[in-house]
């Protein structure tokens, strides 16, 4: 095989055992950003094509990203993002794709003077007879360091929390057009402390 990045097992990068996983991120992606990494995956049974096609239309993003308040694409590589933070803030930047390969995989970098400084990437692996295993892999730097992290965390907007339900929500909109909404609204979760 010819691939650039093998590992001895199939996790993302970012959790993968072979090694840190914040410089394997960082080796694969230009103008990374971010100390911290997040990767996760899911297997959704669609075909690659419309997973792609659907995830590459930043507009829908906000659709199964619960803490997305809005992306503006500005044009085929540039888009500013508005996403919430614990204590009812908001946190804004502008993203820059940097590697675009249709159907396999979709990189971004945050501009400079992000709230939230981050890179990362969106592979995209078809599997016969299963669909397609879409692999999230973010690095970021969270604001006030260590401390924001575990606020963060608190408030259930921590990135590692937020992309493993976003996949969970992605999957279902893909496989059945829609996503389930709990019982209770996300300022209800927020005053109970979950």
């Amino acid at each position: 095989m010819s691939e650039t990045h093998q590992h001895s097992d199939d996790a993302p990068h970012s959790t993968s055992k072979s090694g840190d996983a914040s410089d394997q991120v960082s080796s694969t992606l230009k103008d990374a950003k971010g100390g911290a990494a997040v990767g996760r995956a899911v297997t959704i049974n669609r075909p690659v094509e419309e997973v792609y096609a659907y995830f590459r239309d930043f507009s829908h993003l906000p659709s199964f990203m619960e803490n997305v308040v809005s992306i503006e694409v500005k044009d085929a590589v540039r888009s500013h993002w508005v996403v919430k933070a614990p204590a009812g803030r908001t946190v804004e930047w502008d993203a820059r794709v940097t590697a675009d390969v249709p159907n396999r995989s979709l990189a971004w970098t945050s501009e400079e003077g992000a709230d939230v400084p981050n890179s990362g990437v969106v592979t995209f692996k078809p599997v016969e007879g299963r669909g397609t295993v879409v692999t999230v892999t973010i690095l970021y730097d969270p604001p006030g360091g260590a401390v924001g992290k575990l606020v963060a965390k608190m408030f259930q907007r921590e990135p590692a929390i937020q992309a493993r339900r976003d996949l969970a929500r992605f999957k279902q909109l893909m496989e059945t057009g829609e996503v389930a909404t709990p019982a209770m609204n996300p300022k209800q979760f927020e005053e109970m402390g979950l």
